[in-house]
Parts: C-alpha cells; sequence; structure tokens
C-alpha cells in the first residue's frame, strides 16, 4: 500500500506582511487623550489671560494638528502637529509659528508645550 503524502507549503511572504501591517500608520492620526490634556491644559491657561481665544483640532492621514488662533477668523498664531512618520527621527511632534516657521521640535509634548511657560505674557499700551 502507497501511503499519500500531503505536501507541506510554506509562504515566507505572511510573516512579512504581517509585520509591516502593524508598522504600518493608521488611516487617521488622532491625539490621545493624554496629548489632549496637555494642549488643552496650556490652552486654558492662556485663555485665562486674555491671550488665546479660539482653537482648531484636524485629524489626517500624515498627521494631527492643533490650531491655535487669537480671533476665530484669523489665521493660527501657533499650529501644533503630530506626525508619527517622524517618530525616529527628529521628534513627531512640531510647534509653527504664524508664518510657518517651525519653533521647535521634539519626542515629548510636554517638554514642547513649556515653550508656552517661557514666553513673556506682557501687555503692551
Amino acid at each position: 500500500m502507497s501511503k499519500s503524502r500531503k505536501s507541506l507549503v510554506i509562504v515566507g511572504n505572511a510573516f512579512e506582511r504581517e509585520r509591516l501591517a502593524a508598522q504600518a500608520t493608521p488611516e487617521r492620526i488622532m491625539w490621545t487623550r493624554d496629548e489632549l490634556g496637555h494642549l488643552l491644559n496650556v490652552y486654558g491657561r492662556m485663555v485665562a489671560a486674555g491671550i488665546w481665544r479660539d482653537y482648531a483640532i484636524n485629524d489626517g492621514r500624515d498627521a494631527a494638528r492643533f490650531s491655535i488662533f487669537r480671533r476665530a477668523s484669523e489665521v493660527p498664531l501657533f499650529r501644533i502637529d503630530k506626525i508619527p512618520a517622524m517618530r525616529r527621527k527628529q521628534g513627531q511632534y512640531v510647534l509653527h509659528a504664524m508664518d510657518g516657521r517651525v519653533l521647535r521640535r521634539g519626542h515629548d509634548l510636554p517638554a514642547l508645550m513649556r515653550f508656552f511657560d517661557r514666553t513673556s505674557l506682557k501687555l503692551v499700551d
């Protein structure tokens, strides 16, 4: 009697496909609850000081954005971006000025938000 043997097929690509799927960025980049806590903490202090009045939160495929406005009808004073693709390079958090200049980059959001602690809050007559 001859035994029939089933051939074993090994797909070498399956492991690579699973690894790449785990590393892939999600469809939408969003702020986490802790990140929003840090952002809104600084925002609340500046609103209490009368400097900022409005904010906007945007999500996207490449980045999440928190924009800070003096008035809702203006361009944002500051823009804080979360770009996970830059996590291993210069840091995933970027602080932009009104004109688009990069003021600060970092791996840690609370450290990036300390930029606003050092800013002098002087009223000009």
